[in-house]
């Protein structure tokens, strides 16, 4: 005699909410935040016996304790924010382009290539000219060997954008090894320290102003290019429907090619800023991992240019402010990546709540 089949009903069940007004919204991520200041404040109290009140004074120290500390954490964000622009037209086209440390790096690497072997035999006006086309063009070429391949023959971009970064980083040693002061160091040190030849020039006696002004107008044209353009509807079709967009006419190949080589451009650009503008040297350091932090500032800002400042400037204080509380405590730099992540992690996980919601299963509500 056959036995019924009784189907255990679960009590809770997940589904994606339909929509959530901003507010609500923003009331989960602040919650999110409150939350992780809390667990942070624990783990730091039981890791230093501190009070974590005098832990979270002085990660707001290390971020505006001086100007010259706002300064840098304005230029850090600039950075950030650059590198995060520069992904966000192919990711939301659904292209996963992993490889934006590589193609900083590389364009980092034009900059510097024009400013030593031509700094001292051309005006400086026309070097900062030839520079900035060249590390645009090497961002932008680096960017679309990916893209060719995945736009003809359907090649994994994850995997190979991400491969690209070791390429980058390789070929960024290779000329540090040759250009290095003293030869053998393996590092180049600072370029042209006397003439100041390739360096981007300061306002107003601020170093890093132009850097952040410039950064500001991609923002600007980031979201009116990706907002009100005809290109910028285009990588929205792709991203949701690469059949649909061929079914209205959209053709997706070129717009795979076009996306990669602006996001690959503004990489290139961000190499520049950070060579010319900032260090005025290159290492294979010189990217310092915002290729990858990008990844999250953009996804957490839902790919607005506009949020990516307020994604781009919570990651760079948490940083920040992170170091300051490992140095002040006399602890490693262990600690502060440990602080760092916990936020990040409540902040990442809050996005769950913001896209689904827990409901009770309708048989066990019904009981």
């Amino acid at each position: 005699m056959a036995q019924s089949r009784h189907t255990h009903e679960p009590m809770f069940h997940i589904a994606k909410r339909d929509s959530i007004v901003w507010w609500k919204a923003w009331i989960i991520r602040l919650s999110a935040i409150a939350i992780a200041l809390i667990v942070s404040g624990i783990v730091a109290f039981l890791l230093t016996k501190e009070n974590p009140l005098r832990i979270y004074a002085t990660m707001i120290d290390g971020a505006f304790g001086t100007s010259r500390r706002i300064w840098g954490l304005m230029q850090n964000l600039a950075m950030l924010l650059c590198v995060s622009l520069a992904v966000t037209p192919a990711f939301k086209m659904r292209f996963w382009n992993i490889g934006a440390e590589g193609q900083v790096l590389v364009g980092g690497l034009a900059t510097a290539a024009c400013m030593i072997l031509i700094g001292d035999r051309i005006p400086n006006p026309l070097l900062l000219l030839i520079m900035i086309v060249v590390s645009i063009a090497a961002g932008a070429v680096w960017a679309l060997i990916p893209a060719f391949f995945r736009a003809h023959w359907q090649t994994n971009e994850t995997l190979f954008t991400l491969m690209m970064n070791y390429i980058a980083i390789q070929l960024v040693a290779f000329f540090t090894f040759r250009w290095s002061v003293p030869k053998g160091s393996g590092q180049v040190g600072v370029i042209n320290r006397s003439t100041h030849a390739g360096w981007l020039p300061s306002i107003g006696g601020k170093d890093y102003l132009l850097n952040i002004l410039i950064v500001l107008l991609v923002t600007a044209a980031m979201y009116i290019y990706l907002k009100y353009s005809k290109h910028g509807y285009e990588i929205t079709v792709v991203g949701e429907s690469e059949n649909t967009a061929r079914y209205i006419g959209i053709p997706v190949k070129k717009v795979i090619l076009r996306t990669m080589l602006i996001s690959g451009a503004l990489c290139g650009l961000a190499g520049l800023l950070l060579v010319s503008g900032t260090d005025h040297t290159i290492s294979r350091d010189t990217a310092a991992g915002r290729g990858f932090t990008a990844i999250m500032v953009s996804w957490l800002a839902k790919f607005d240019p506009i949020m990516m400042i307020l994604t781009s400037f919570l990651i760079v204080f948490l940083e920040k402010g992170a170091i300051e509380i490992s140095t002040n405590f006399g602890l490693n730099d262990s600690f502060s990546e440990i602080i760092t992540g916990i936020i990040i992690f409540f902040i990442i996980g809050c996005e769950f709540f913001i896209q689904y919601q827990v409901k009770r299963t309708e048989k066990e509500a019904a009981k």
